[in-house]
């Protein structure tokens, strides 16, 4: 990447819609834009002569031939989101006029932009430290409301806050204790001493409050993946298309009509869950269904928790007494289908000792559905969902680097305590702040800053 060249790409999805938005950023955007950009009207400048935050309308024009009529935003250095001078132009949707705006440009002087390159120039410019990076790209792919809602207490710096603070705290201990080690006559006092305790005591605290939130942040960020697992005919594909709120799994009253995974993505109560129907589980009759029951297995495997569906209006098989001591270790929720029949299914003693979490539903009227998605939430989040909590929802980078500077802190917390040496204990304050900084990116490195902006969209 180099931050003096002119960079440029598609920032809205690829396909056919009403419009398209192409996105150019560095110090020859005007200049770049003004050759491809012929002003209509008598009010409509080249970007070079517009003042900033204008909209001029005119066409896009390469080797003198009409490409589109646009609508381009002049923004001046450094109200822009990457702090450079940016060109947004806004030409009809569809591959092909966006494709050749961006081609005009291209022709004319700017480089395509890598993945996250606008946003990566906003953080090496100031314009946003690297938390509230990564939550662009959290409000990017955001599935539920209490995700957008973290996403943009993150973006607004809430996290970023906290975490300077603990730092901050972190490097005035490291200072003083740096003093003494360059005036080894003059010994900590004892309430110097106390008062630098306290401060690494309560950061400590701190990063342990932060770390609780990994979890969650997790689920907001990525989701929790739910299998659907249970006998064939058990009403699997219906349970999943009352939970989707749509018909998506094909529904049969004939065993086995599902012959492979369906993964899709529901809101329960604000936590996006990943839903996974599989193929209903009994000895396989063909290849076709072979493979099915295989790809079951995995989705079991890779599944945070379970939904075993059983067929309240016949009595407990084999089948079905292997199935629930087979996934007795599995966090997991037993749904009572076809509740809507006569019940004869009657739990054995010892499924009923492990106390698992059990609805009763009928997935062909829905009823019970509204009980499932409360057990479901309670299962995967403990608790309230409170706003404040989402201020300071941590990711797994965040989570690495918590823990390694919670080590180092405690190490140098019991180091001062026990009068060890002065040079260890700044050694191991330094570690500390350092881990922390990388949080916000006070501290980072080239491969750091690549995996994670390596991650984002194009013309983002």
């Amino acid at each position: 990447m180099m931050p003096d060249e002119t960079i440029v790409a598609i920032a809205t999805p690829l396909g056919e819609g009403g419009l398209a938005v192409i996105r150019i950023s560095g110090a020859q955007a005007f200049a770049i834009a003004d050759k491809c950009f012929q002003p209509v009207g008598k009010s409509s400048l080249k970007p070079c002569a517009a003042p900033t935050h204008t909209i001029q309308f005119g066409k896009i024009v390469r080797d003198e031939k009409i490409i589109d009529e646009v609508l381009l935003a002049v923004l001046r250095a450094p109200r822009t989101f990457t702090r450079e001078d940016t060109v947004e132009i806004s030409c009809h949707g569809g591959l092909l006029p966006a494709k050749l705006v961006l081609d005009a440009l291209l022709t004319n002087g700017a480089r395509l932009a890598e993945p996250g390159e606008f946003t990566r120039r906003a953080f090496l410019n100031g314009r946003i430290d690297l938390a509230q990076a990564e939550a662009v790209a959290d409000l990017i792919h955001s599935r539920t409301e209490l995700a957008l809602a973290a996403a943009n207490e993150q973006l607004a710096g809430k996290l970023s806050q906290r975490i300077n603070q603990l730092r901050d705290d972190l490097m005035l201990t490291l200072a003083h204790v740096e003093a003494h080690i360059d005036f080894p006559d003059e010994d900590i006092s004892p309430d110097t001493k106390d008062k630098l305790l306290q401060r690494l005591e309560n950061g400590i605290s701190f990063m342990d409050e932060l770390l609780r939130t990994a979890n969650e942040g997790q689920i907001l960020r990525r989701g929790i993946r739910a299998a659907i697992v249970g006998r064939p005919n058990a009403g699997k594909s219906s349970l999943l298309n009352q939970l989707l709120g749509r018909d998506r799994a094909i529904v049969s009253p004939i065993a086995g009509t599902t012959r492979d995974t369906i993964e899709e993505t529901a809101n329960i109560r604000g936590l996006p869950v990943i839903f996974i129907d599989t193929a209903g589980l009994r000895e396989a009759r063909d290849e076709i269904e072979l493979e099915g029951i295989r790809r079951s297995r995995e989705s079991l495997a890779s599944a945070e928790f379970i939904l075993h569906v059983l067929d309240a209006s016949e009595p407990l098989t084999e089948a079905d007494k292997n199935y629930l001591a087979e996934f007795a270790d599995k966090k997991r929720i037993l749904v009572l289908n076809k509740t809507d029949l006569p019940i004869k299914l009657v739990l054995p003693v010892e499924t009923i000792n492990l106390q698992p979490a059990t609805c009763s539903a009928c997935s062909l009227s829905g009823q019970g559905i509204e009980a499932l998605k409360d057990a479901i939430k309670n299962l995967v989040w403990a608790g309230e969902i409170k706003s404040e909590m989402l201020q300071v929802m941590i990711n797994s980078r965040h989570q690495d680097a918590l823990n390694r500077a919670r080590t180092t802190a405690r190490q140098a917390t019991d180091a001062l305590r026990a009068d060890a040496t002065l040079e260890l204990v700044a050694m191991d304050l330094r570690i500390a702040a350092n881990a922390v900084g990388e949080i916000v990116g006070k501290t980072t490195t080239e491969d750091l800053l690549d995996s994670i902006f390596s991650a984002f969209c194009i013309g983002k």
